[in-house]
């Protein structure tokens, strides 16, 4: 079966980066601290432990007291700048708060989030048992996209996003977010099977 990744329109191609307009989502999000693969690891337990049944469904009252979302894809991780405030009520995404908001990887905590299938509103989600875990809405976006494959820890991560920021500038876009690390595969993948991308958020012209 086929899993769900968030819908977009692809609006400009050079060769593996791509200027795409995603449409708006609900997302599931945690935030954790570590390095980039600890906290990948502790976020992505978290939010599974969500969609597989820590979760109060809405059907409750119809003797369903929790339900089983769809896994869908990617996993993401992107860093929080030191200023950014959490929502307490707010596919997957990781987020991380370092000294910088340019760079991924100088970050010690990060937001992971998963992609709720389209199926679903805020109405209709069950709500997440453990508090850790929230449900947001995150409006369309218009994002660059660095497209890669392989296995990717923080050095490669760093230097797909710098490759990402030259062509930016050599476009004269601007970046209005910090850069996100998404990967689509489970673990067992073969590196040349794996698909990872940097997202960078870029003003609209």
């Amino acid at each position: 079966m086929a899993i769900e990744e968030p819908a977009f329109e692809v609006l400009e191609k050079a060769e593996n980066i791509e200027i795409r307009q995603y449409r708006s989502v609900i997302v599931a999000e945690t935030f954790v601290s570590g390095d980039m693969s600890s906290a990948s690891g502790s976020g992505f337990r978290l939010i599974a432990d969500y969609i597989f049944g820590n979760n109060q469904s809405i059907r409750e009252s119809a003797g369903e007291p929790s339900e089983k979302i769809a896994m869908t894809a990617p996993v993401s991780i992107e860093p929080l700048t030191p200023s950014e405030k959490i929502a307490m009520n707010a596919p997957v995404k990781v987020e991380p708060q370092g000294e910088s908001a340019s760079g991924l990887m100088d970050s010690k905590r990060w937001r992971v989030q998963f992609t709720m299938p389209s199926g679903y509103s805020m109405a209709t989600l069950p709500k997440p048992r453990n508090p850790a875990v929230t449900l947001r809405e995150v409006p369309g976006k218009r994002y660059a996209v660095f497209v890669f494959s392989g296995f990717v820890g923080e050095e490669k991560a760093q230097q797909k996003t710098d490759e990402l920021v030259v062509w930016l500038k050599a476009k004269n876009l601007r970046a209005i977010a910090t850069p996100q690390l998404a990967r689509y595969d489970p673990p067992w993948t073969l590196p040349f099977f794996r698909r990872n991308e940097i997202l960078v958020e870029i003003a609209a012209p």
